[in-house]
């Protein structure tokens, strides 16, 4: 692989104060793009992944907008346009992980995390569409999630949503495709992130097993988001990319 095949590209990453996105901005930045980095409201994340970048002699900008908000979306893809010039990749990541049992779930319940995976995917990739048409290379990448393909207890909100990017790329694929935008779905297995305290594990991570025998690192889903980003992944959209270690084949 190219170290700098990205040079030049600008890259928003959403949901990247942390775990998988984080790890996902400092791959990006690593292979030369300059990374906006998003997050709702913890500025203190974001500003630790961007002075990580810089350290690395990579260019980055913290941003702080809710996906779920249009217009907060749409003030941070002018900032990003106005301060870099271009967007070429986007990164679909920010998203609510939580568990509700069926019947102690809301309606407010459901549309929260709805509003964040599915909502945010669309305003992003709306609000920076001209923008990854113009750049002749663009890639949207969303990230999905094992429980869309096998279910999980207490996540009917979660893996609703997570089901629905798998077909929100596929349909993207199709209209972005004379744009030369490639489309893809990253869809992470059992990946150790920094949760909570207090949180128990959640329950699908005790009835799979990675046949690899380990559970995952934030970095073996950033360097699939770097490839489906780089030039040789030009000749591959509408798929969905699996990063669990056995755990589940397509």
């Amino acid at each position: 692989m190219n170290p700098q095949e990205l040079k030049g590209s600008v890259a928003i990453v959403t949901g990247a104060g942390r775990n998988i996105g984080r790890a996902i901005a400092l791959e990006l930045a690593a292979a030369g793009a300059a990374v906006v980095v998003n997050a709702r409201a913890n500025h203190e994340e974001t500003q630790a992944v961007v002075r990580d970048i810089i350290a690395q002699g990579g260019r980055a900008l913290p941003f702080l907008a809710d996906v779920a908000d249009i217009r907060a979306v749409e003030r941070m893809v002018a900032a990003v346009t106005q301060y870099f010039g271009r967007i070429d990749i986007l990164v679909n990541n920010a998203a609510l992980r939580v568990e509700t049992p069926f019947q102690d779930m809301t309606q407010s319940d459901w549309h929260r995390v709805l509003a964040v995976i599915l909502d945010g995917a669309f305003n992003c990739t709306k609000a920076a569409l001209s923008q990854l048409r113009a750049s002749g290379v663009g890639a949207v990448v969303n990230i999905g999630g094992l429980s869309a393909h096998t279910g999980a207890q207490s996540r009917a909100h979660v893996v609703t949503a997570k089901a629905g990017l798998v077909g929100f790329t596929r349909a993207l694929a199709h209209d972005l495709a004379a744009d030369n935008v490639t489309v893809n779905c990253v869809a992470p297995g059992l990946i150790e992130t920094a949760r909570k305290p207090g949180l128990p594990e959640p329950a699908h991570h005790r009835i799979h097993h990675p046949l690899r025998g380990r559970h995952g690192a934030p970095d073996d889903v950033a360097s699939a988001v770097r490839f489906l980003c780089g030039p040789g992944a030009r000749y591959i959209s509408g798929q969905t990319i699996h990063v669990n270690g056995g755990t589940f084949m397509a």
